[in-house]
């Protein structure tokens, strides 16, 4: 019982041009997601009322530039370690 809240964040290496990754942060509360950020989008998108509500405020505010340089700090930093692997 209770509520869950969750939040997943990946990368998705589709090949090994580095122009070929993707950042994805997602957004789930009791199983449903209700806002993401794509890389390839290059803003949040909501899925519910409450996640576009959000989604409108964090594509004005630092939340956006944060997950914007997520691509470039976390992803393509990481990219060598998943290749070799």
């Amino acid at each position: 019982d209770g509520y869950f809240e969750q939040v997943v964040r990946q990368c998705r290496y589709s090949s090994k041009d580095l122009q070929g990754i993707e950042f994805i942060d997602s957004y789930v509360f009791n199983k449903a997601e209700y806002i993401r950020f794509n890389s390839t989008v290059g803003k949040y998108v909501g899925y519910t009322e409450y996640g576009v509500k959000n989604a409108e405020a964090w594509n004005k505010g630092p939340e956006l530039a944060r997950a914007l340089g997520e691509l470039e700090r976390y992803c393509k930093f990481n990219a060598p370690i998943y290749y070799s692997a």
